[in-house]
């Protein structure tokens, strides 16, 4: 899945490890969500859109492959 947690983050100014402690998550887990190699839980995904001051939506790419 795609998203933009990478730009806002940069947009920020954090740095990975200070995401990964704002939503109490690992460093590791942000760098998988980045990637898009881990798909967050929908709690994490509200937690980070609520930091962001954004809908889940933009942060994440949710198209279905047919």
């Amino acid at each position: 899945m795609e998203n933009v947690i990478k730009e806002k983050r940069a947009i920020k100014g954090w740095t990975q490890d200070d995401l990964a402690e704002l939503v109490d998550v690992s460093r590791q887990t942000i760098i998988s969500i980045e990637k898009g190699r881990y798909n967050p839980s929908l709690l994490l995904a509200y937690r980070l859109a609520k930091l962001f001051d954004c809908t889940i939506e933009e942060l994440f790419n949710f198209e279905e492959e047919a």
